[in-house]
């Protein structure tokens, strides 16, 4: 029997995946239910050692000799420091070396209980990881345990999957902090839980590993997803990924400049709720959609595998299966070879491609995506190349929906702060380069006012406009069910006002527009796009509550 306690339990199994199969464990009882689940697991040698200090360098000896890694385990407070030294030499020989502690719920630290302190930072500085396992108590925190076991496990291996028994020994100590609460030993489970492995593949490979290969092209639904990023194909290579969307499903949206635009990705999303892929594979960076993210974390039978130059899990799905140290560049291109060789081989599947169903989604009312909508259709036919931001919030939805080229846009963290500076930035490096180029923002109000201050600048050109969608206030939060009948909402949570960009850009000598209907929107915009002028156009759409 194994204990109760899920963390403990999805450990476990987990460092039997992991071939993490050799523990030194200490006396104590906070660490009971993990010494009693590591000595009930068959797979699993223990070694008991009752000082801390002494057993950490034990487990040093146990990697020297199998160069396989191995775990000390030890009880909540001052045990976890005595085994510092040890860690210490790990770091420095790079020895795969876990370290297990026990702790007390978060709620009893520095409150005088029995063997407490603050944990998880006392050896961050010599360890790759810390990994902090509070208890799960609902799906959403059982994920998120089993993707910090994977990412420590992982990191005993720095370079990748761990050596063969003829190489050298390049690890990294890793640190894993336990609290467990109160009753600590019921021990009732007859099996430890089916945990997902997310395995880690290579040091920036230069191909995908045979396994993933053959999983791609064998499967019978692939879906690949590509999220935020800027890869700068040539022709060749864009032709080749051109094709690849022919041949299967890519999500994808004009944060990346892979794929042919517009790519109606959360359109197929709405239509193909029941299609289930077998394969998913993901590139790049983040994506706007609720809906696709969504969408993906509900396939759970595919088998996931995540592209990052760093080989870091950022699991947005949920079920990653293996993460890759690999270029995005790289991957997409390889994909797309293996796509094409195996439709000259096969039959290939009928499978529900995104970009083969345009919509006529324009929209009728004025809004957002009604101004969204025509700045596009005008950038279309503009005989300039523009470089295009987007500020966080509605805005980069409605371009998600309407534009047909790559956008620039914060969303590393999405705040809606500093997307007026950076589009500065982007024209004063044009100006400097002497480049005829223009870069355009659209932002909502309540970004544009933040960030405000970015045109208190020397360096503002006529490089710049800007496209300010006022409705007073954050209009995102209208969209969340609910939110609107709280008292606070109008003035505290969307931040309602009365304000207007008139007389910032007179004090910043910036050229200031205005518009309140379609009718002087479509005038305004010309003028805005095509006017020539040494400083920058900012051009204010208000939209009313009749809007």
């Amino acid at each position: 029997m194994y204990c109760n306690k899920e963390n403990i339990n999805m450990l476990t199994a987990l460092l039997v995946k992991h071939g993490v199969t050799q523990c030194v464990v200490c006396p104590g009882s906070r660490n009971a239910p993990i010494v009693h689940n590591l000595d009930a697991c068959p797979e699993i040698q223990c070694y008991g050692v009752t000082d801390e200090r002494s057993a950490a360098f034990f487990a040093l000896g146990l990697i020297m000799a199998t160069r396989r890694p191995a775990a000390v385990c030890v009880t909540s407070g001052s045990a976890l420091l005595n085994v510092a030294p040890a860690v210490a030499e790990a770091a420095y020989q790079h020895l795969p070396l876990l370290v297990i502690s026990a702790d007390r719920p978060q709620a009893w630290i520095d409150q005088l209980d029995g063997q407490t302190l603050p944990q998880p930072p006392l050896l961050s500085s010599l360890v790759a990881y810390v990994a902090a396992l509070n208890e799960p108590h609902d799906n959403t925190t059982r994920w998120q345990c089993c993707r910090l076991i994977n990412e420590a496990l992982m990191a005993l291996w720095p370079t990748g999957d761990a050596p063969s028994d003829t190489d050298g020994c390049f690890g990294a100590p890793v640190h894993i902090n336990v609290p467990i609460s109160e009753p600590l030993f019921r021990f009732d489970q007859p099996s430890l839980p089916a945990v997902r492995m997310v395995r880690r593949h290579g040091t920036l490979a230069e191909s995908l590993p045979c396994d993933i290969m053959q999983r791609l092209t064998a499967s019978r639904r692939p879906l690949m997803v590509i999220g935020q990023c800027r890869l700068h194909l040539s022709a060749e290579e864009q032709k080749a990924v051109d094709e690849l969307c022919a041949l299967m499903p890519v999500l994808a949206e004009p944060l990346t400049d892979a794929v042919p635009m517009p790519c109606y990705a959360e359109e197929w999303v709405t239509d193909n709720q029941e299609w289930h892929p077998d394969f998913i594979m993901y590139i790049g960076g983040a994506v706007v959609s609720k809906k696709i993210k969504q969408y993906l974390r509900s396939q759970r039978d595919a088998y996931t595998v995540m592209i990052h130059p760093m080989g870091r899990l950022e699991d947005v799905t949920m079920h990653a299966d293996e993460v890759v140290a690999m270029d995005w560049r790289q991957a997409l291109l390889i994909t797309a070879r293996a796509m094409a060789d195996r439709q000259g081989q096969e039959a290939f599947p009928s499978l529900p491609t995104v970009t083969d169903r345009p919509v006529d989604n324009t929209p009728s009312t004025f809004s957002t995506d009604f101004v969204v909508a025509y700045l596009e259709e005008q950038l279309y036919d503009l005989d300039c190349t523009c470089h295009v931001h987007y500020a966080n919030s509605s805005v980069v939805r409605s371009a998600c929906r309407f534009a047909h080229h790559h956008v620039y846009c914060n969303r590393g963290v999405n705040g809606i702060e500093g997307s007026l500076s950076v589009a500065v930035g982007h024209a004063a490096a044009l100006a400097a380069e002497g480049s005829d180029d223009k870069v355009i923002l659209v932002t909502g109000d309540l970004s544009f006012f933040y960030d405000q201050n970015a045109l208190w600048n020397d360096h503002l050109s006529g490089h710049l406009r800007v496209v300010l969608i006022n409705d007073g206030g954050g209009s995102i939060f209208a969209t969340i069910p609910g939110l609107a009948g709280s008292q606070a909402y109008p003035k505290l949570v969307c931040g309602a006002h009365h304000t207007s960009a008139r007389g910032i850009c007179t004090q910043c000598d910036v050229g200031y527009l205005h518009a309140d209907d379609a009718d002087s929107l479509r005038m305004a915009m010309i003028t805005m796009l095509t006017e020539e002028t040494t400083r920058p156009i900012v051009l204010e759409v208000m939209m009313t509550k009749d809007n």
